[in-house]
């Protein structure tokens, strides 16, 4: 497999993507080559030996060659004629946050028939809006925190007990997270969540509770499942601490815990991934508290892709790339507009 790693974006998680995709070609032992987009929504094609933060950070890759979407993948383009770029068979999104997240690189991908790893549509929309990914684990029988959604315009009265934490309702990476620990801070919290999304998710903090990340993905019918993580962090993880996180690439160790617990949490995982993220390769965040297990959060491009939960990542990719699913192809036979011609005359 020839992997075309797509990354940058015009998100508030545009930088954590360019650090996840210098981890990965750390990682990867694959043909690799490294498509940025940056956040006026321009495509350039970036030399390996260039994958470094000071070359984007300083606009270098603005140098690199422009690059452009056509039907079935990228092209060249010269005064006279354009050359496609035939580097790679398959793209991974690695855009972290808004278009990569939400929806808009996938359709662009699928608009234009290129394949790729990563979340559908439908996939992105619901795990992009924590409302909805709370919606989407009721429907399914997987259970959550209790929530509330504050608007901007609304009265900022809270439903729970303090602690409290408060998040941006559509960002990740514990960008304007915060907890809440009594009233007097509440309106300063808000206030930093809301330079992010005009909603925001409030939740009760729960103290004393075990946290357990899982990533994998379906291939065919078989599971492919990594070590179950058990993050080692203060109150919650920072945005200090996932920027770290998003360019880790050391294996890390499975969690210390019991067969059964294992067992329904990679259980709880494969409910999540149903159908819904086929195609993709995800992490789940689960909390668990007196033996009951509760989804905290769907990452459909994890950071750095989860590499250090797994053995040998670029086996699994390989596998992923080779049962991706297919659009369906629709062709007008314009059979409705001829009968309805023939009924009325030509001039229908």
């Amino acid at each position: 497999m020839r992997l075309a790693i797509l990354f940058g974006g015009m998100s508030f998680e545009h930088e954590i993507s360019i650090v996840s995709a210098i981890a990965l070609k750390k990682v990867l032992n694959m043909p690799l080559t490294f498509i940025f987009l940056d956040a006026d929504g321009s495509f350039y094609l970036i030399p390996a030996n260039s994958m470094k933060s000071n070359h984007f950070s300083s606009k270098s890759y603005k140098k690199d060659e422009k690059i452009y979407l056509t039907k079935g993948g990228f092209e060249k383009r010269g005064l006279f004629k354009s050359k496609p770029v035939k580097d790679f068979d398959t793209v991974l999104n690695l855009v972290h946050g808004g278009q990569g997240e939400d929806g808009t690189v996938s359709a662009l991908l699928d608009f234009y028939s290129i394949p790729y790893i990563g979340p559908r549509k439908e996939a992105s929309v619901l795990s992009f809006n924590k409302w909805l990914t709370k919606m989407y684990a009721k429907e399914i029988g997987v259970e959550c925190l209790d929530y509330q959604i504050v608007s901007i315009n609304d009265k900022r009265e809270i439903n729970f007990d303090y602690p409290v934490i408060i998040k941006p309702l559509r960002l990740g990476s514990s960008i304007g997270v915060s907890i809440v620990k009594s009233a007097k801070e509440l309106d300063f919290a808000l206030d930093v969540a809301f330079e992010f999304d005009d909603e925001v998710l409030v939740e009760p903090f729960v103290e004393g509770i075990s946290e357990y990340n899982v990533a994998g993905c379906k291939v065919g019918d078989e599971w492919i499942l990594s070590r179950i993580e058990a993050p080692q962090k203060k109150e919650f993880l920072d945005f200090e601490q996932k920027y770290l996180d998003f360019s880790r690439t050391e294996s890390v160790n499975s969690a210390k815990i019991g067969s059964e617990l294992e067992n329904s949490l990679k259980n709880s995982f494969k409910t999540v991934y149903g159908s819904m993220f086929e195609g993709a390769l995800i992490r789940c965040d689960f909390f668990v508290k007196d033996g009951k297990i509760v989804l905290n959060e769907i990452n459909p491009i994890p950071g750095s892709m989860a590499n250090y939960l797994f053995d040998d990542f670029t086996s699994v990719l390989t596998k992923l790339s080779s049962h991706l699913p297919k659009n369906r192809v629709i062709k007008p036979d314009y059979a409705y507009i001829n009968q309805v011609q023939s009924a009325k005359g030509p001039k229908v």
